[in-house]
């Protein structure tokens, strides 16, 4: 199991374009680490660069302690899934998956072995006289996996492999990655800009945006803990409430906007490290699943008036997408019944679970140990 260690990698293009911004990580050996983040922020480039088809700018790549700036890409012993199959469409399967094993030499008993460990691997041993055309999205997909996995490199580079695919083979060949990743305890770069992907695939995953790296960590610590705003927005469905005010607090604190107050209840008690923003403005982050409709009158966790603008039903739950004064928000609840569109939901939540912000830097105001 190969370790893969950036540092300082960065990538400059024409016109002093900075796609990669010093790059600096370590992927443990039969890790699955992910890069997501939205289009453009560098994080195919990265993945290119690791593999050697585009040229770090500066820094240092290794693999398995060797380092590889200078080696070429078929010397690197990885091997590289894209998103567009580049399946050859007059091969069979069985010929797909042996090519890269013919270029390479290798003998026709071990390729006829790894042909078919990778066959019965993704389920594929009833299609290998099959040609692309016959084979559907997903199994294209398995296939692309398969000619990676017959390789036995020493670390497999995946690019948004399942982008083309539809909701629910995406679902299915997301599960298979995961199973094949536990069976071979491979490492394993994944790239995508689908964050659910990324939580339940990554056992870390790297958060990029413009060419830089966010935050590196679990999934559920990204998720609790996001160190910045764009980390907070990015990772969830629906996304994060931001609320942007002024911190005050009399008797009872309560962030003040522009024609509406947020009630905090004792929040500066349970935030001691937020009294510092005390009449300074404060962006506060609120999990849609953390707000809950409540009958008027219920006193016991601070409760906003906001108005129902439109309902989503996705079977086990449902989105209520709000207007509270001049902010949209979105409350994730179980199915239940419901006032009609327009009419004042009374919503509750814990002062325990704001996310707070500081609204010049955007970084994570960490609670005090």
């Amino acid at each position: 199991m190969a370790t893969v260690r950036l540092d300082n990698v960065r990538k400059e293009f024409d016109q002093g374009k900075v796609a990669v911004a010093d790059a600096s990580f370590e992927v443990a050996g039969g890790e699955l680490l992910v890069l997501v983040g939205p289009s453009g922020c560098g994080k195919t480039t990265l993945l290119r660069i690791i593999a050697g088809l585009e040229t770090a700018s500066s820094g240092t790549i290794r693999i398995d302690g060797r380092t590889v700036n200078d080696v070429p890409p078929r010397e690197r012993d990885i091997a590289m899934v894209f998103q567009n199959y580049a399946l050859y469409p007059h091969m069979s399967v069985a010929e797909n998956l042996a090519f890269g094993l013919k270029l390479r030499g290798t003998v026709r008993a071990e390729i006829a072995r790894r042909v078919q460990v990778a066959a019965d691997m993704l389920g594929l041993g009833d299609m290998l006289e099959r040609r692309p055309r016959q084979l559907s999205g997903g199994q294209r997909q398995r296939v692309a996996l398969g000619r990676a996995l017959v390789r036995e490199p020493k670390v497999f580079l995946l690019d948004e492999p399942l982008s083309n695919l539809d909701a629910r083979l995406r679902l299915s060949t997301r599960v298979e990655i995961a199973r094949l990743h536990r069976r071979l305890k491979a490492t394993m770069i994944y790239v995508t800009h689908d964050q659910i992907e990324a939580m339940t695939l990554g056992q870390r995953i790297v958060v990029m945006q413009g060419g830089e790296i966010q935050q590196i960590d679990t999934p559920m610590r990204l998720y609790e803990q996001p160190a910045n705003l764009f980390v907070a927005g990015f990772l969830g469905s629906p996304a994060m409430n931001f609320l942007r005010g002024r911190l005050r607090s009399d008797n009872v604190a309560r962030l003040e906007m522009e024609s509406i107050a947020l009630p905090l209840g004792d929040l500066l008690r349970m935030r001691p490290e937020l009294a510092a923003y005390e009449g300074r403005e404060l962006v506060l982050g609120l999990r849609p699943e953390h707000l809950r409709p409540v009958a008027p009158g219920d006193a016991s966790q601070p409760v906003l008036q906001a108005q129902l603008e439109v309902i989503e039903p996705v079977g086990n739950e449902v989105f209520l997408n709000l207007r509270f004064g001049g902010n949209e928000i979105v409350a994730r609840v179980p199915p239940q019944d419901l006032p009609e569109h327009g009419a004042a939901v009374a919503l509750s939540y814990s002062p325990q679970t704001l996310h707070a912000f500081d609204p010049q830097t955007g970084l994570r105001i960490a609670r005090e140990k």
